[in-house]
């Protein structure tokens, strides 16, 4: 049996994209740790360096980077995105998926800037620490699998009970608020994760200013398109019809 018929394209290669470079942030680790650092400090999201160093490939790099200490931090991401990513990609086609994964990460991490350099203004805190792992977009997906797979029944591991999708991310979402506002110090980014959430929820909401946008960028493309078929077929028009093809299909 072909593993294709597991995973579809685009998640298949986040993931190997993620597992290759959380391989090379293993060996920095062991062998040569200023490696790693450089890699953490240059290519993590780091809003002191976006906003004053202009490190502006930040919020793209840091999706690919994963605690190099805790291999449960890219089981998990790599696990949700697979099951919940696979059956989007299906629907959307691959093109879409990489839209909405790289726009929903990205914004979760403008949205992790923001937050982060009006707390800290002076760059002496948060503002100074990096953000790593694409959780922001995978946030991002679980959203968008609640609107468009709403009463598909999922289980609560490790509880033997099934819950519709739907109150499955309503659920993830509350914890992640309150974790915001609790400011519990367990390490994990819960405005980043929220931000995704946001963001996808803008971007998949009809009538919003990111949904006219998607469409009206979606329309002009099929009008270029459009256009270029008529300019191709008005230069041929009177072009002879081809040589009889003599293959059988």
């Amino acid at each position: 049996m072909h593993w294709d018929a597991y995973i579809t394209p685009a998640v298949r290669n986040i993931i190997l994209i993620c597992t290759g470079v959380y391989i090379v942030e293993l060996i920095a680790r062991l062998f040569y740790q200023p490696a790693l650092v450089f890699m953490l400090t240059e290519l993590g999201l780091v809003p002191l360096a976006v906003t004053h160093g202009l490190r502006l490939w930040q919020p793209v790099t840091y999706l690919f980077l994963h605690d190099p200490g805790s291999l449960l931090h890219l089981l998990f991401n790599m696990l949700f995105l697979w099951m919940f990513g696979v059956d989007i990609e299906r629907s959307w086609g691959r093109r879409r998926f990489y839209e909405y994964f790289f726009i929903t990460g990205i914004g979760a991490a403008l949205i992790n800037v923001l937050v982060k350099t009006i707390l800290d203004p002076r760059g002496v805190g948060t503002a100074a620490v990096p953000t790593i792992g694409a959780s922001g977009a995978i946030y991002g997906i679980l959203l968008a699998a609640a609107i468009m797979f709403p009463d598909r029944k999922m289980w609560l591991i490790p509880f033997p009970v099934t819950i519709p999708m739907k109150i499955y991310v309503l659920g993830a979402g509350a914890i992640e608020f309150f974790s915001t506002l609790g400011a519990t110090g367990d390490n994990v980014s819960h405005v980043t994760h929220l931000g995704g959430m946001l963001v996808g929820y803008l971007y998949l909401r009809r009538g919003s200013f990111f949904y006219r946008m998607r469409n009206g960028v979606s329309d002009w493309q099929k009008k270029r398109a459009r256009k270029k078929f008529q300019v191709y077929m008005g230069k041929h028009r009177n072009d002879p019809p081809p040589p009889p093809d003599h293959w059988v299909n």
